[in-house]
């Protein structure tokens, strides 16, 4: 288990390392094309150190490759720009957020699918904005209103990943709890449940309720997600969040565990057609 930072430079490392083995170059081959000592490469290569996103590309372009989707995903591991050449948005709240939260949304905004288990709230992408404020304020004691009007204005910004070209694909298994606990008061919930039938509508959001009556299940041990992205699944992440970091799981073994215990709560969960009935009945108050 690695901090966020350090999973995605190893990952970054690992696929250009890949590349470049794959254009049948050595890494001091590779350093005489682009300039750098022989070090510098194997340095990002191992994740040791970062590389900035116009290394990447010096190197991309050293290795022949052309895929544009490819290149731009990379280019964004390397943490300093997005592909539009717009600078990430979360960057003018760095004094704010820790870094494992930046780290986060700088995943989720380049994911192209997210599969979630929420055990105890609704996902931070479904969240109305009373719902969010209840739950950051709870989360986090002795936030001054300013802080927390900041806290929930970035918990709304990451929601426009669901309305970006493409949207993200959200996969999320809601316990029951998530349904019943009340949050905010009656009224905050009540209009949370709504969103959430709203969402489930959509052709990118697909939603399953895990009811009290499946009993115990893998989902037990905690809430968890899970980032895959366009090009290659090798970059995919396993992210667990705890209250004060979150942890990266990267290894082949992590990422087939958690997939396959995925796949056994969607198994235990109601069909999205049943989740949607059953969420609209708990917003009327069956």
């Amino acid at each position: 288990m690695q901090h966020g930072p350090v999973v995605r430079r190893r990952k970054l490392g690992a696929e250009l390392r890949a590349l470049r083995t794959s254009a049948g170059i050595t890494s001091g081959e590779a350093a005489r094309l682009v300039g750098w000592h022989q070090s510098k490469v194997s340095r990002i290569e191992t994740g040791t150190s970062g590389a900035k996103p116009a290394d990447v590309r010096l190197l991309l372009d050293a290795y022949g490759v052309a895929d544009r989707e490819l290149r731009e995903l990379l280019v964004v591991l390397a943490g300093s720009e997005d592909t539009g050449g717009r600078h990430h948005w979360w960057h003018a709240y760095r004094g704010v957020l820790p870094p494992t939260y930046r780290d986060f949304i700088s995943l989720e905004s380049q994911a192209s699918a997210m599969r979630t288990l929420e055990t105890t709230v609704v996902p931070g992408l479904l969240q109305t904005p009373e719902y969010a404020r209840a739950v950051t304020r709870a989360a986090v004691e002795g936030l001054s209103e300013e802080r927390l009007d900041t806290l929930v204005e970035v918990r709304l910004a990451r929601q426009d990943v669901l309305r970006a070209d493409p949207p993200l694909e959200l996969n999320a298994v809601l316990d029951e709890a998530v349904l019943r606990r009340e949050v905010g008061g009656a009224g905050v919930m009540a209009r949370q449940l709504e969103r959430l039938v709203e969402a489930a509508r959509l052709p990118h959001v697909r939603l399953q309720v895990l009811p009290f009556a499946a009993g115990a299940h893998i989902g037990v041990t905690g809430p968890f997600v899970i980032f895959s992205f366009p090009s290659t699944s090798d970059l995919d992440v396993v992210v667990l969040d705890h209250l004060t970091s979150s942890l990266h799981l990267e290894r082949k073994e992590d990422l087939e565990a958690y997939t396959e215990a995925f796949h056994a709560l969607l198994h235990h969960a109601l069909s999205p057609e049943d989740s949607l009935d059953y969420i609209a009945a708990t917003a009327a108050g069956a």
